[in-house]
């Protein structure tokens, strides 16, 4: 079941990316070259040399970062970089150039913080500015916003949910005549980027995705193999295939691999300690290596 969870996702992921950017099995250097084309060479290769600098395990999420931003750019144009908001805000090729978040995406890198911005961007274009926002980790449906004074039982009104993440309220009337609202989750959608984004990361997987011109090969790095054996073995006793986790793990691009095969994500909670010995593995600290492997020995 797990398994046919994974593949679905996978393959909605390749049609929607074959729909966005005409390739169903998309690769970093194909993705750069576009964007170079629709971002301009001088911010590709900022996006480019941002990705390069993140962690191999981070890399496919800020490749996805820049396929939201290719998207976001030939829906909004060119213009949509050079624009400061209300005089507060830097207009996004001034944070791309700091290659520093902004509130309120700092928990984000600076690409991931963009894309969410061109997403909302584009949402607002799309549907207009939503009147709210809310958790949808609560599916609560009934009277999650607050109403507008003038507006009339039938009205939809847009709310956020995520980044370039939009649902409908839909006004009602009570029993005792008051006015409150319902969400519609069946017009739950997402921007364009919004869309681009997931689905590039999901349909390219974690890699290994080497950059064009990348000299040393990053994944070409060699990992500590005692420490490698120790997660490969790991993962056969709970419920990996050999085909999954594959032979001896000499590189990094064997760990990057084996964890994108391994689907680790859609199997049970101890898998989540084996992610992050490996995360640890490719980073190579070794003081993070060591707190890693004890919470492997610790899992059930």
């Amino acid at each position: 079941m797990r398994e046919f969870r994974a593949e679905d996702a996978r393959t909605q992921a390749r049609r929607l990316i074959q729909d966005l950017l005409g390739e169903e099995h998309p690769t970093a250097a194909s993705l750069l070259d576009a964007a170079g084309a629709a971002l301009g060479g001088d911010r590709a290769a900022r996006c480019a040399e941002l990705a390069q600098g993140a962690p191999l395990i981070r890399r496919s999420s800020e490749l996805a970062a820049i396929a939201g931003l290719l998207i976001g750019t030939r829906a909004l144009g060119e213009t949509w970089w050079t624009s400061a908001r209300d005089g507060k805000i830097p207009a996004p090729d001034e944070v791309l150039a700091v290659g520093t978040a902004i509130e309120p995406w700092t928990d984000l890198t600076v690409l991931e913080m963009l894309a969410s911005w061109i997403s909302e961007d584009a949402a607002d274009v799309a549907w207009g500015r939503p009147i709210a926002s809310v958790d949808l980790n609560s599916w609560q449906a009934e009277d999650r916003v607050e109403l507008p004074s003038d507006v009339l039982p039938g009205a939809r009104l847009v709310v956020a949910f995520d980044a370039g993440g939009r649902v409908d309220a839909v006004v009602v009337e009570r029993l005792d005549g008051s006015l409150g609202s319902n969400l519609d989750f069946a017009s739950l959608r997402y921007s364009r980027p919004a869309e681009a984004q997931w689905s590039w990361g999901v349909a390219a997987g974690l890699g290994p995705h080497p950059l064009p011109g990348e000299d040393p090969d990053p994944y070409a790095v060699t990992v500590d193999q005692r420490v490698a054996e120790t997660l490969r073995h790991w993962a056969l006793r709970h419920g990996a295939t050999a085909e999954q986790i594959g032979p001896w793990w000499q590189a990094k691009g064997d760990v990057v691999a084996a964890v994108e095969r391994s689907d680790w994500m859609w199997r049970s909670g101890e898998w989540f300690a084996w992610w992050r010995a490996a995360s640890a593995l490719l980073g190579g600290d070794p003081v993070q290596i060591a707190a890693r492997m004890d919470d492997i020995a610790s899992a059930p």
